[in-house]
């Protein structure tokens, strides 16, 4: 997905020069699937983008597809289409965190996936499996964020679960304030020290990250 950045300032170049003094640049809403094998182990994740309109106007373009703006593809098309986001470089890890009692849970890099673009915005679902599986039965956590802040991401619905019936899903909002005043201060030393907001960016994503809390009965 970072090389989405490279087509976004691009466009930027060209008009849209306002995205470029802020952050964060590329808004997604997200749909997750907790995915528990046959002995009831959690198994893996699956994990939807959708991408907003204008940023999804921007990349299609870039491809060449829907020249003519109607926010529909042919099946050629989306053919083409397939694993657009897919293609991840070596240091980007897919923006989905999962950790038990503050510590990592491994995942996988996306083992299948599904795109398609559709009313002018673009989608896509991936699985992601956990190569370092938590216990079910003590709380565990999944959390998007881009940790630069390019990209934010917010969790739509209930997350689903798909194996199990027992299990108990919450989904914590972020103190948004707090976050807020996180950043305010962070931005504020950046300046100080004489650095660049864009480039200097904090790292500031997970302050602004919704939580999935998954707890399940011992299978």
């Amino acid at each position: 997905m970072r090389s989405f950045q490279i087509i976004l300032a691009t466009c930027c170049a060209i008009g849209w020069g306002s995205l470029a003094h802020a952050h964060p640049h590329i808004f997604v809403d997200v749909e997750l699937e907790i995915v528990f094998d046959t002995e009831g182990q959690p198994e893996g994740v699956w994990i939807s983008w959708a991408y907003d309109p204008l940023f999804s106007m921007l990349l299609v373009s870039d491809m060449g597809l829907d020249p003519d703006f109607t926010g529909e593809i042919s099946d050629e098309e989306r053919t083409a289409l397939d694993g657009f986001d897919m293609n991840w470089i070596e240091d980007y890890h897919g923006d989905t965190h999962a950790t038990q009692e503050g510590e990592p849970l491994a995942l996988s890099g996306p083992v299948e996936w599904e795109s398609d673009y559709r009313d002018g915005q673009l989608m896509s679902r991936h699985l992601r499996l956990l190569s370092d599986p938590p216990d079910p039965a003590r709380e565990w956590v999944i959390a998007v964020y881009d940790p630069t802040y390019y990209t934010s991401y917010g969790i739509v619905g209930t997350p689903q679960v798909r194996g199990r019936s027992d299990c108990t899903i919450r989904v914590f909002e972020p103190d948004w304030e707090a976050a807020g005043s996180q950043l305010e201060a962070a931005l504020d030393e950046v300046l100080g020290a004489g650095g660049d907001i864009e480039a200097d960016f904090p790292a500031v994503g997970a302050l602004f990250a919704e939580e999935v809390r998954i707890l399940c009965p011992a299978p």
